[in-house]
């Protein structure tokens, strides 16, 4: 598989909440260098899967539109808008926030990210 359809598979919808997915797709070693409106945090892969649990319980929906995917050998950068639906409202999509990231993909792996979001 290429790297950039590696990577496009973890913004398919719902696939961020499910944590079997999520972790087939990362590497062993994974990390995620993430630049956020409320600051920076490095992420592992325990780290990447403790998220996946923590969005799992909160929302029943998970969709990206996505709006640009550049690829350069096994560097795949995107620029998408991450959606939810709540499981207080599930009949309602939310606006979550946009984001940029630039994952490396080692071994077909999802390797190293870095990553950046703006909160809607």
């Amino acid at each position: 598989m290429s790297p950039k359809d590696r990577v496009l598979e973890l913004y398919k919808s719902d696939v961020l909440l499910d944590k079997e997915a999520v972790a087939r797709l990362m590497h062993p070693e994974v990390t995620i260098d993430w630049n956020s409106s409320k600051g920076f945090i490095q992420m592992n892969y325990d780290d990447i899967i403790a998220l996946t649990e923590e969005l799992s319980r909160a929302y029943v929906r998970s969709k990206m539109r996505i709006s640009h995917v550049v690829t350069e050998g096994d560097t795949v950068a995107l620029r998408f808008s991450h959606f939810v639906k709540t499981i207080e409202n599930p009949r309602e999509e939310m606006l979550l926030a946009h984001f940029s990231v630039i994952w490396e993909v080692k071994d077909d792996k999802l390797y190293r990210g870095y990553q950046m979001s703006q909160f809607s």
